[in-house]
């Protein structure tokens, strides 16, 4: 091992602090992924201040939390589903942005045309700026899915909905971004 951590496993730090109460070592994960979990709060909030405030919240609340990770998934799907939901339930509670509602007053022409070039590019910006204007839940979504390539079964997990809402809404969401990109076009 070396003496600072950084050839350690995640899944492996998480084991010697569970049963080796080697509570020293989560400083190596919390530096390796302070910047990430920083990176997917500022994403959903847009303010560096509360992306801050947050990620030490959910790094603390992990620490906390260590006994409920499983390891069926890696250490950083599970770290990363915990920080999309520790940010929905925030902007849930303090913004008041309930998806079920928002979805109701937002919704789609029936009609979309679902088909996409492959081929085409799009930049990183534009993407992003697209992403910004959907729901947040659908932005989390989008970036669960694409971004962290997480299941859906865990990104149900992290959303608290059946496997199946979590599905439709996935669908609802690359809907709704494909709808904003044609219409940018147009």
């Amino acid at each position: 091992m070396a003496e600072n951590g950084l050839e350690i496993s995640d899944e492996e730090i998480v084991r010697r602090i569970r049963k080796g109460g080697e509570t020293e070592l989560y400083s190596v994960l919390y530096k390796r992924y302070y910047p990430k979990v920083l990176d997917k709060c500022y994403s959903l909030t847009h303010s560096r201040e509360l992306a801050e405030e947050l990620t030490g919240d959910i790094l603390s609340k992990t620490y906390e939390k260590l006994e409920s990770f499983k390891g069926n998934a890696t250490f950083s799907s599970w770290l990363y589903s915990v920080t999309y939901n520790h940010c929905i339930d925030w902007l849930r509670e303090k913004k008041k942005l309930h998806y079920p509602e928002w979805n109701s007053s937002n919704e789609l022409p029936e009609i979309i045309d679902e088909a996409y070039d492959e081929e085409e590019a799009i930049s990183y910006d534009k993407l992003m700026t697209l992403l910004d204007r959907l729901h947040t839940e659908e932005k989390a979504l989008i970036m669960m899915r694409y971004f962290d390539e997480m299941p859906l079964n865990k990104i149900a997990e992290a959303l608290r909905v059946t496997e199946s809402a979590a599905k439709m809404r996935l669908k609802r969401a690359k809907a709704r971004l494909l709808f904003l990109y044609n219409k940018n076009e147009n």
